[in-house]
């Protein structure tokens, strides 16, 4: 498996604060697994939880949502799990069996994690079937979609559309 070391795109945790959503960057080793990156969600998760948003190598992204002692993730692709750590790690988290060579490339998890902040399943569901997006294209959307969409692209270095 591949380490996440120089893949990773960006691993960033948005909040809210005073009803402003703040976003700061995650630091490694916290995005290497599901588990490290609940435990530094945790130390900034307010009321309303924190979101998780990782973007590995331009080929799939990592949503974990923590709210008090809850954890819900979300996988864009499964098959990320043959070949990287934190996908895997998401889909042992999931108790999902590994992909095998035949798999298709679906997303895994909860497409319902951001629903109470208004971004619903039906939502998640249709920006991920469009094959076309590259990660951070889904997560700008997701982030524009939460509120927080052009701290999002300044963050990543995304030209506003």
């Amino acid at each position: 498996m591949s380490e996440l070391n120089g893949a990773v795109d960006y691993a960033l945790v948005a909040f809210l604060e005073d009803g402003d959503w703040q976003l700061q960057d995650i630091a490694s080793p916290a995005f290497e697994s599901v588990d490290s990156l609940s435990h530094a969600l945790r130390q900034v998760s307010g009321p309303d939880g924190a979101v998780g948003m990782i973007a590995v190598d331009e080929d799939f992204f990592v949503l974990v949502r923590v709210v008090g002692s809850t954890t819900r993730v979300l996988l864009s692709d499964v098959t990320a799990a043959e070949e990287w750590e934190l996908a895997h790690s998401v889909v042992e988290f999931l108790g999902l069996p590994p992909p095998e060579d035949d798999d298709i490339e679906v997303p895994a998890g909860d497409l319902d994690l951001l629903g109470d902040l208004g971004l619903h399943a039906y939502d998640m569901g249709a920006l991920l079937d469009d094959v076309e997006l590259y990660p951070d294209d889904v997560l700008s959307d997701i982030a524009s979609r939460l509120g927080f969409g052009d701290l999002f692209d300044d963050t990543v270095g995304l030209a506003s559309a």
